[in-house]
């Protein structure tokens, strides 16, 4: 036995980390449970969007404004709760986001204008709320788990598509019979009295020997390229992969209701999209512990600016089920490919910064790519510019994972 793997055995057998364990399983099951009720944050504002549009006489770009504070916010406020995590643990950021979305949603509700409510879904609910329950968590089920952590960190980040599949429906439903601003309240109180208990059963703090990267096969920089280009490469990456995946997820409902078929079934086709990206998410993590997280990014992204070009052709009602289930399992794995190529070519003990800041950036494309994508339908009167400018950002993406390839093969020859 090698002296790198005697001292993983070590490690793996740490009884002060727990790593790999039922503890561990336990800690994700509990992780993912928040993600799906704090991931509320991050689709609401998609489903009521029509609502908003038509009760303060917004045009469609102003309308999607809540929704591009919120993401922005997000992806801020999970840069910073991750550094409260690393200092007092995920359970205080878990709890100030319970707070702060229950608090928040009823804020929103009673919001007398769209400015106002754009206030308080990017300070309450992004910021101090829905930032909590994706990068901070992921980051800390990371510290958990090394043989299976490419699964885990799939399940961990595939919360926030569970909660784009329940929401948003149930969402939909309170909003057509008792309207938006008391779906709100209701989501508020739901949030806060379901997520304070489990940021009390996060308390434990995380093994922090697993990320150490003496520690670790995989912990020293196995890159050709330098640390800090290969991070800008993957925070680009992030970004343009998100610009094109924000255009059917964000729009999707708008998109329904504009073609005659009601926003009910744009809610469908959203939870049937996110639906399947769970099922993508999972199959990816699978996928990159046996290719590695750089083939995984290029299959994902390849399959689709595929699958997004779909929908300029095919705009019947059938057809928009078909094609959004095909884009949900197309492009769920891509995000958690980030978090796999952090773990396998950088320093394991700045996972944590590092995992965050390429999510951040994944959150800013989302956000960049509704606001943009409401701001064009506004200028062309339609969403097939809209779908043609997210295949560019595609393509780009899909450049980036390509050249991440080469140096990886230029590093093997050599």
């Amino acid at each position: 036995m090698t002296s790198t793997a005697r001292q993983a055995e070590t490690v793996t057998h740490d009884d002060t980390g727990a790593i790999d364990s039922a503890v561990a399983w336990r800690r994700l099951a509990i992780s993912l449970l928040v993600s799906t009720i704090g991931g509320v944050a991050l689709w609401s504002g998609v489903v009521v969007l029509p609502a908003v549009q038509e009760e303060f006489g917004s045009a469609r770009g102003g309308a999607s404004l809540p929704y591009a504070a919120t993401m922005i916010s997000v992806a801020l406020g999970g840069v910073a709760m991750g550094r409260l995590a690393d200092r007092f643990g995920v359970s205080l950021p878990v709890a100030i986001g319970a707070v702060a979305l229950g608090s928040g949603y009823v804020l929103a509700a009673l919001a007398p204008s769209l400015w106002v409510f754009v206030l308080v879904q990017g300070v309450f609910i992004g910021f101090l709320g829905g930032s909590t329950s994706f990068g901070p968590l992921v980051a800390d089920i990371s510290h958990w788990f090394r043989r299976r952590r490419g699964i885990a960190v799939a399940i961990c980040a595939s919360g926030n598509y569970i909660a784009g599949t329940i929401w948003p429906p149930v969402i939909r439903y309170m909003v057509d019979n008792y309207g938006w601003r008391h779906a709100y309240v209701v989501i508020g109180v739901v949030s806060l009295v379901a997520m304070l208990p489990l940021a009390r059963a996060l308390k434990q703090p995380p093994p922090r020997a697993a990320s150490d990267p003496q520690t670790s096969a995989s912990g020293p920089t196995r890159a050709a390229i330098p640390a800090g280009r290969l991070q800008a490469m993957l925070v680009i990456a992030g970004v343009t992969c998100c610009l094109a995946m924000a255009m059917p997820q964000v729009h999707i409902v708008a998109y329904c209701g504009d073609l005659g078929y009601g926003i009910a079934r744009g809610a469908e086709m959203l939870s049937l999209m996110l639906g399947a990206g769970i099922v993508s998410r999972l199959a990816s993590g699978w996928i990159s512990d046996r290719i590695g997280g750089v083939r995984t990014l290029l299959l994902g992204s390849a399959l689709q600016g595929a699958t997004l070009a779909l929908y300029i052709p095919f705009d019947g009602l059938v057809s928009l089920y078909v094609v959004s289930f095909l884009f949900g399992l197309s492009q769920g794995g891509i995000v958690p490919s980030y978090a796999i190529i952090v773990r396998e070519y950088l320093p394991a003990r700045e996972a944590g910064t590092r995992v965050g800041l390429v999510l951040m950036a994944t959150i800013v494309g989302m956000a960049a790519g509704g606001w943009l994508s409401g701001l064009i339908f506004d200028l062309t009167g339609s969403y097939r510019a809209a779908f043609l400018n997210g295949m560019v950002w595609n393509l780009v993406n899909v450049a980036i994972a390509l050249w991440l390839l080469r140096s990886q093969g230029a590093r093997a020859a050599t």
